[in-house]
């Protein structure tokens, strides 16, 4: 196993985060929702699962000392704190707007399609995101 590259072993951790968001919610609330698995948001982060994999993996076979892993490591930090901070407050927006869009006076034009408001994760999303991108990669490499 040890022959795929950190990439693709990047990119199946992030497909088995999504494919996990249709698992909790048919666990969870016993829903079955396939369309979670191209959704945005939710738990767990996909995003953090892909760059946690991504990092793990650089950073076990370059070492901590290697230029990439620095690289890896600040790349990670950036996206899971754009998956929290930035996507968080357009989530907000959408709120605001979608609240404005039911206050208006009935008779104006109007596009009544709603916003998406989820397109961020919470800190906890973004932990489960971290622990499933550690452990796909831990188990990955145990398979190896």
């Amino acid at each position: 196993m040890r022959l795929v590259n950190s990439g693709i072993i990047a990119l199946l951790a992030g497909a088995a985060a999504q494919v996990l968001k249709v698992l909790m919610e048919l666990v969870l609330h016993r829903r079955w929702r396939p369309e979670l698995a191209w959704a945005n948001g939710g738990m767990p982060s996909s995003h953090t699962a892909t760059v946690t994999a991504l990092a793990l993996d650089v950073v076990a076979r370059e070492g901590w000392q290697a230029p990439v892993s620095s690289l890896v490591l600040v790349f990670g930090a950036y996206v899971i704190s754009e998956a929290t901070g930035l996507r968080q407050e357009m989530g907000h927006q959408a709120a605001v707007l979608n609240e404005l869009m039911d206050r208006l006076v009935h008779g104006e034009t109007v596009d009544r399609k709603r916003l998406r408001e989820l397109v961020g994760h919470t800190w906890t999303e973004v932990a489960g995101g971290l622990v499933a991108g550690t452990l796909f990669v831990v188990t990955w490499w145990r398979l190896g």
